[in-house]
């Protein structure tokens, strides 16, 4: 049987892999998008999303991820709902890549990478239950709608400090739960808490439970560890703010990764370590975490292997 070897390949359904379908498609490399388990992504679990341009009266994070596959689509990008299992990427220019969902091979002279990053959560039933309604994994994205209420941060580290701080700015109050008897945040971050008037940090503290009607945050259950006494404090927000995974386990060993498995690009490219792979969105990106950012950084990647495809010929 004679391979069918696409000129380009995404992987990723979020911002950054419709983006990059859309130019691609437009560029004629004809696409081929696989959508993984979360089709649209993070943007999926945001109800509203106010910070996209060109939405003056914002847009759910479901609807617009369905306005920029439609869009793709209208370019003839074919969008497969299946998951990529496996990668075996060529070191050569000009090397064909091969993809792996299931069972089934997939060739392709480029691929974008758009496998996102999964926010870290503590694993409590509850989390699950109020997502949406007031459990959050980021404040720039959801702080907005806490304005002048009290709201809860869990964590230790830069993320964290910086949720935290944000948050500040916009709610009542802020209060930070941290597992041991310090932080692990950076100096200047730890200084930036602790010189906010509106943050209390309560140490050894963890969050157990959430309770409130109709799915609706009302209040953090919360317990010391060191004395083992349980307390609640009324909140509408609580922020889990422990981190993200990038979704990278599939490339590692072949893809130069940070030591937080985000993927490393050329500065100023999407470009990886490997020829005809590219990288765009939140799995190269732990700093902005943005819809708008992954969304640029899909543009630059289809650009990116337009290029690439055109100095092969």
């Amino acid at each position: 049987m004679e391979q069918n070897i696409l000129d380009c390949v995404i992987v990723g359904s979020g911002p950054s892999g419709f983006t990059a379908a859309i130019y691609a498609a437009r560029a004629d490399l004809k696409p081929e998008l696989y959508t993984g388990l979360e089709p649209g992504g993070q943007l999926t679990t945001t109800t509203e999303v106010d910070n996209f341009p060109g939405y003056p009266a914002g847009i759910t994070g479901p609807e617009m991820m369905m306005d920029l596959q439609k869009q793709a689509e209208r370019f003839d990008t074919k969008v497969h709902y299946e998951l990529i299992t496996k990668a075996e990427f060529s070191k050569e220019v000009g090397g064909v890549h091969k993809l792996y969902a299931g069972n089934k091979e997939i060739f392709a002279k480029s691929v974008i990478i758009s496998t996102g990053a999964t926010a870290k959560y503590l694993g409590l039933d509850d989390e699950k239950k109020y997502n949406g309604g007031g459990v959050s994994a980021c404040a720039t994205c959801d702080g907005f709608f806490y304005r002048g209420k009290d709201v809860v941060v869990v964590g230790a580290g830069d993320t964290a400090a910086e949720e935290a701080t944000y948050l500040a700015k916009l709610v009542n109050k802020v209060t930070m739960l941290v597992r041991k008897d310090q932080f692990r945040a950076s100096k200047a971050m730890i200084h930036r808490v602790e010189n906010t008037p509106n943050i209390e940090v309560k140490f050894h503290h963890e969050l157990i439970g959430i309770e409130g009607e109709n799915n609706l945050v009302e209040r953090a259950v919360v317990i010391n560890n060191q004395t083992q006494e349980k307390s609640t404090v009324d909140v509408h927000g609580i922020f889990i703010a422990i981190g993200h995974k990038p979704n990278t386990d599939i490339f590692a060993g072949q893809i130069d990764l940070d030591e937080n498995g985000y993927i490393e690009t050329e500065k100023g490219s999407t470009r990886t370590n490997l020829p005809g792979v590219f990288a765009a969105g939140d799995v190269q990106d732990h700093i902005y975490r943005q819809a708008i950012t992954a969304a640029g950084s899909g543009c630059m990647a289809a650009m990116d292997a337009e290029k690439y495809l055109a100095e092969l010929h």
